[in-house]
């Protein structure tokens, strides 16, 4: 489904093909999302059942301010986040400070200002190699994922949400309720954390004879 349908008449009305067609288009990343909140996959499918439950049942509440997605989204995150602190999973986003402190990348690799080229790489980064087998394929999912995973709390969530579901930076802050430029930091840092896993395995990979 597209991301801005918003079939909400034929939904009050009971269509359940409509219903059906939505669980469908929007479940798996709801999934991920709320994953990124709770201790385990089976806490995470608890959480996506309970939001349709809830979607169902206050659908007649819903005044079309956001989009309907973004609605359903932040009822996720919130029941997300009330299981995860049940789990001992998450800490509120208050108590996070200093998560997105420090450089993105090793300033050693950047050459230093009584250097010929101050703020150059020193040596400029290896190609990487193309994940040409299936094996490879699925090795370099798994790094990706195991990275994402290790992530802080709030980084997660946004490259969750903006580089594996899709959503735009404009939808990522109004269901997070993030300012465009704490989202864009958080993005960012994200990024540059599973590059750098990435690259860790990539370069290990060459290597090998």
């Amino acid at each position: 489904m597209a991301a801005d349908d918003d079939p909400v008449t034929r939904l009050r009305s009971g269509d359940e093909a409509t219903f059906v067609a939505v669980v469908d288009a929007w479940s798996r990343g709801m999934l991920r999302t709320a994953r990124a909140y709770v201790g385990t996959a089976e806490a995470a499918e608890d959480v996506v059942q309970e939001t349709w439950l809830a979607v169902i049942r206050g659908l007649h509440r819903f005044e079309g301010r956001s989009s309907l997605r973004t609605w359903v989204y932040r009822i996720l995150i919130n029941i997300a986040k009330t299981r995860g602190v049940a789990d001992n999973r998450t800490v509120t986003w208050s108590d996070l400070v200093g998560e997105d402190a420090g450089p993105t990348v090793d300033p050693d690799r950047f050459q230093g200002p009584g250097e010929r080229y101050p703020g150059h790489w020193r040596h400029a980064p290896e190609p990487w190699p193309s994940a040409e087998s299936a094996a490879v394929g699925e090795e370099v999912r798994r790094t990706v994922e195991a990275a994402v995973a290790e992530l802080p709390h709030r980084q997660r969530v946004v490259i969750t949400l903006r580089d594996i579901d899709g959503y735009s930076s404009d939808e990522v802050c109004e269901i997070l309720d993030l300012s465009a430029a704490n989202q864009r930091v958080l993005l960012h840092r994200a990024r540059a954390a599973v590059r750098a896993r990435l690259a860790h395995y990539l370069t290990a990979e060459m290597m090998t004879p």
